[in-house]
């Protein structure tokens, strides 16, 4: 009852920037949604429509000293596997990978134990079987080592055949579809992502791995207050009681998923020793989890492809290649989501409070998140600097996703309707 009376007592204009009338709604959403919390944060959100523009706003803080602004970058976790996947699809396009191809023609280490067989396409659609990030380093801190990340993954042992099933690869995604990469092209993913997408696109801020003079841009997490520490209950000494499941855990469990291969996926050991927002974090080429952007590099990349892989009269992916990527390969509940994700190659469905769409994107753990709709002409970007976590998101992003849509609907069809 707290929150929705925060959003219906809140201010429907606490952002700046610029907004198309046809789009004041959305607005006025996601000024409601920031209101109460801007003193603790900020957010951006940008949405381009046939071609343009017509959101471009932001709010609140990003750091504690320093409020947010235009350009201002942010960590987008998961969001940024959509952005790497775009840039696969590129070179794809480009001739100088396939899909079909076993990845250890491009990268012969990587075919050991049993991946000889692994595709880009598995890579993209989460059916390598190489998901396990907590058996496979000893520490959290081994990510921020680029070379040796892929040093692991080639010699990792997938823990299902190629194919048989899906298993979302929260953090092992990256090391993967960048290692075929660069192996395929002999050049680094910082050059790549330069030559095929920052300057075709003229991005304003799109990296995996922060350079040391775009630090100032980024949105850093407020220090959160401590609460006081509960006071220890007294066990016997020979009490070994193991830790309880907590309750997502056991709704894993009711659904018929395995909660170890949650664990193993999402969390390294060690985690509590590495930061994502730290320097070190910022910096590492952690691509499936430490993407920095901002809102506007998402927007535009999701708009050239909401426009058939075509901008400002360049063709970055050929219509053959858009029909691949956005076909969906997966449509099962995998091993780790909790809901079917309908994967694409690198992206999943729109999640939303309803409103249908047949197009796609990612979303990342903190809820930011950016997809597109060609159908609708539509593209969309929505990130902050909250401490939220959810593997699904957060409920601001699909609600602002589904406003959207029904924005877009009202100027298409001459009417918003809520599915």
């Amino acid at each position: 009852m707290k929150r929705i009376k925060e959003y219906i007592l809140a201010n429907t204009a606490n952002y700046q920037g610029h907004v198309d009338e046809r789009f004041i709604d959305l607005a006025t959403q996601f000024s409601r949604m920031q209101d109460v919390r801007t003193d603790l944060g900020g957010a951006a959100l940008v949405v381009y429509f046939q071609g343009l523009k017509v959101v471009d706003i932001w709010t609140g803080k990003k750091s504690e000293t320093e409020n947010w602004q235009a350009d201002t970058l942010a960590v987008c976790y998961s969001t940024g596997k959509g952005v790497l996947s775009t840039l696969a699809h590129i070179l794809v396009s480009e001739g100088l990978l396939d899909y079909d191809t076993p990845v250890a023609e491009y990268w012969p280490e990587f075919g050991q134990n049993g991946k000889d067989k692994i595709t880009l396409r598995h890579m993209l659609s989460h059916q390598s079987g190489l998901y396990d990030i907590r058996n496979n380093i000893a520490a959290a801190t081994e990510m921020a080592d680029w070379s040796h990340m892929l040093d692991v993954v080639a010699k990792a042992q997938p823990r299902f055949a190629v194919g048989d099933g899906a298993a979302y690869q929260p953090l092992m995604f990256g090391w993967q579809v960048g290692g075929a990469l660069e192996k395929a092209t002999n050049h680094s993913l910082a050059e790549l992502m330069q030559k095929y997408l920052i300057i075709p696109l003229e991005l304003d801020g799109a990296y995996f791995g922060v350079p040391d003079t775009e630090l100032n841009r980024v949105a850093r997490l407020f220090p959160q207050n401590k609460a006081r520490p509960a006071k220890p209950a007294q066990q016997s000494k020979s009490s070994k009681t193991p830790r309880k499941a907590s309750i997502f855990e056991k709704l894993l469990e009711l659904s018929g998923q395995n909660p170890q291969d949650f664990q193993d996926a999402m969390i390294p050991k060690g985690m509590k020793h590495f930061s994502f927002f730290s320097d070190q974090g910022l910096q590492a080429v952690i691509p499936a989890a430490n993407g920095v952007f901002t809102a506007n590099s998402l927007a535009k990349i999701y708009a050239m492809l909401a426009n058939n892989g075509r901008w400002n009269g360049q063709q970055l992916i050929r219509p053959s290649v858009m029909r691949e990527l956005s076909t969906v390969q997966y449509t099962k509940r995998d091993r780790i989501m909790p809901l079917p994700m309908d994967w694409r190659l690198g992206y999943h469905r729109i999640l939303t409070l309803g409103k249908s769409s047949q197009g796609f994107g990612h979303m990342g753990f903190n809820g930011s998140g950016a997809w597109c709709d060609p159908e609708r002409g539509l593209s969309f970007a929505y990130i902050h600097n909250f401490p939220v976590a959810s593997i699904t998101g957060d409920y601001r992003l699909w609600g602002l996703s589904q406003e959207a849509l029904r924005c877009a609907d009202q100027v298409l069809r001459g009417r918003k309707g809520w599915f």
